[in-house]
């Protein structure tokens, strides 16, 4: 076991450093830089930037050494814990993503529980009650879920929450709130603004994991340990979530390898339609303008979730399966 371990995380700080290398090219890719956004964004403003000045500032902003320079400096800086400084904010990345994070780790949190608390004991039911009316129904309202954009669905909740509830369009909470400091009155108004987001990227999540969980239960409950179980006298609802459910989890344990950086990350286009202030339209901004260390110290981040997500869901999957631990030792 511990051989086994030492080799993944070999295997992770191999896989983290080509992602590195691979952000920082991709980002470089796009003619030009930050520098050159920023200077053609002041001469359209009318004001004159001579040589000697562009050549100031690409020093200190470092653009003036090589590529592979600037990756070590990059790379360095993440090692101990500097992301880098952000040039379209004036402020250290650190500061930046720190400012978000709190509402977008709120925000994508309640929608993961949301999505497991509704999905489950839908999907449960319907794959127990095959082709009754409950499943036919439930199975049409999460085609529906599936086939509406949420960009849409947004736009909707965002006019009948404001028609029906006076809520405040955009944003997650009223604008008096907004630089005020934490109190009752400022929790009541993020959560009377919360469960519009929430409802929004939770829909296509929930119909999507409804889908999986019915088909790969209905497979599990057609396998003979089931018949054998049932035959021995155990009870519909022991046998149930003693065997199948179980077997059921794994695609869902072994997407926790996506779900950390979703939860950070956030739903991009979901956030831009409804103004709120998450990490999404600030990645989608630093990508545009180039801002690197921005962009590449967010976008490492979000790899370090993911390797270590998948990490995660492979413990996870040897503890719940018996099948993955015979097959590792066979």
């Amino acid at each position: 076991m511990i051989r086994y371990l030492a080799g993944r995380l070999v295997t992770m700080a191999f896989t983290l450093i080509v992602i590195s290398v691979l952000v920082f090219v991709i980002i470089q890719l796009p003619p030009g830089d930050y520098l050159t956004s920023y200077i053609a964004e002041i001469r359209a403003q009318g004001i004159d930037v001579t040589v000697d000045k562009i050549a100031f500032l690409r020093e200190q902003y470092g653009l003036d050494k090589p590529l592979w320079e600037q990756y070590l400096v990059w790379v360095t800086g993440l090692l101990h814990g500097d992301l880098g400084y952000s040039f379209e904010y004036n402020q250290p990345v650190a500061d930046v993503v720190g400012e978000r994070m709190p509402m977008t780790l709120l925000l994508n949190a309640a929608t993961v529980l949301f999505i497991y608390l509704v999905s489950f004991p839908i999907g449960i039911y319907s794959a127990t009650h095959q082709y009754s009316w409950g499943d036919h129904g439930l199975s049409f309202i999460g085609f529906l879920g599936l086939a509406t954009p949420n960009f849409l669905l947004a736009l909707i909740l965002l006019y009948l929450a404001n028609v029906w509830f006076g809520t405040s369009i955009g944003g997650l909470m009223d604008p008096e709130y907004i630089d005020a400091p934490w109190s009752l009155d400022k929790a009541a108004s993020v959560a009377s603004h919360l469960w519009v987001p929430v409802l929004v990227i939770g829909t296509a999540g929930t119909a999507g994991m409804i889908r999986r969980l019915r088909a790969n239960l209905l497979d599990e409950l057609n396998r003979q340990y089931v018949v054998t179980a049932r035959a021995k006298g155990l009870s519909e609802r022991r046998l149930l979530f003693k065997y199948p459910l179980r077997m059921a989890l794994n695609p869902f344990i072994a997407d926790l390898g996506n779900l950390l950086p979703q939860i950070v990350s956030g739903s991009v286009i979901i956030s831009a339609v409804m103004s709120l202030p998450t990490t999404g339209p600030m990645l989608l901004a630093s990508l545009r303008s180039q801002d690197m260390y921005l962009a590449g110290s967010f976008l490492m981040f979000l790899a370090v979730l993911t390797v270590v997500g998948m990490f995660v869901s492979d413990v996870l999957l040897a503890l719940l399966d018996p099948r993955i631990r015979l097959g590792a030792r066979a």
